[in-house]
């Protein structure tokens, strides 16, 4: 991925000048002149312990494939946020970053996406990064007996004995297929404890196991077409259409386009491309 020298200094320059050098035990800079604010380059060096230079290099964007360790603990020190921390990657030529920067990042989402949410006809629901269920419609909740809507939609779909009866074709049409995507947010965040607990309970399902062992890299359902029994209307098929709160690394929004009967609707319809005129 190529750099983005000016949108790299811009962002660099910018968080620097936010930090206080007497917050890190500098002495407030003295004498005539005008003097930039926030911490000197030089300083950076001290505080992440690196040789002169080094971060004048980064943020001159004269560093090619700086560490990604170096570009967390400028990333710290900084303070920056998850979409800073990622801009800050992208712009230096790494890429998405691969992980988060924050241990609390996936888990939350804007109040608002309840609101967002309610205003979906389709069921649809948010969860977080640990798969566990942060806002959803009345539409979803319909989809299960009485209502009773699961906590966590990773364990429900793979372990729990109600989400193997709602999930119609569970062995070949669910569990290969959703298996991988825990696999996935592991790997995101791989000290997670609710991922590592499913994790440890799946590796010992005689029916998940094996499913496990083997791998797989179906890694999202966006535009998946699945049979499921929907408390209402019964026996028939959902789409799920998938997308990512951008404050959230991890949390995903699903909106589920139910249809009832044993054929699939949606697998033959085209890609959505934009109509340009040349």
């Amino acid at each position: 991925m190529k750099q983005d020298k000016k949108a790299l200094q811009a962002l660099l320059f910018e968080r620097r000048a936010l930090i206080e050098p007497q917050e890190h035990g500098f002495a407030r800079p003295s004498g005539q002149g005008r003097r930039a604010a926030g911490l000197t380059q030089q300083q950076v060096d001290d505080l992440t312990g690196t040789a002169r230079n080094t971060y004048y290099r980064l943020e001159s964007g004269r560093a090619r494939n700086p560490p990604i360790e170096y570009l967390d603990q400028v990333a710290r020190l900084f303070g920056l946020n998850e979409q800073e921390w990622g801009a800050l990657c992208r712009y230096a030529g790494i890429g998405d970053p691969p992980y988060p920067l924050h241990p609390d990042t996936g888990l939350q989402v804007p109040g608002v996406w309840q609101e967002a949410v309610d205003g979906i006809s389709h069921p649809a629901y948010v969860n977080d990064a640990s798969w566990n269920l942060l806002a959803h419609n009345q539409a979803f909740a319909d989809l299960f007996p009485d209502g009773q809507v699961p906590t966590n939609t990773m364990r429900w779909m793979l372990l729990e004995p109600r989400g193997r009866d709602m999930l119609l074709q569970w062995k070949t049409g669910w569990a290969p297929l959703v298996l991988p995507q825990l696999r996935a947010a592991l790997s995101l965040r791989p000290e997670d404890e609710t991922l590592l607990q499913i994790v440890k309970e799946a590796a010992a399902d005689p029916d998940l196991a094996p499913l496990w062992d083997g791998g797989g890299a179906h890694i999202h359902p966006d535009g998946d077409e699945r049979p499921i029994h929907h408390a209402l209307h019964g026996p028939g098929h959902v789409t799920m259409c998938a997308a990512q709160p951008l404050t959230a690394r991890g949390a995903r929004l699903i909106i589920l386009i139910y249809h009832p009967g044993q054929k699939k609707q949606h697998t033959r319809l085209p890609m959505l491309r934009s109509r340009r005129s040349d």
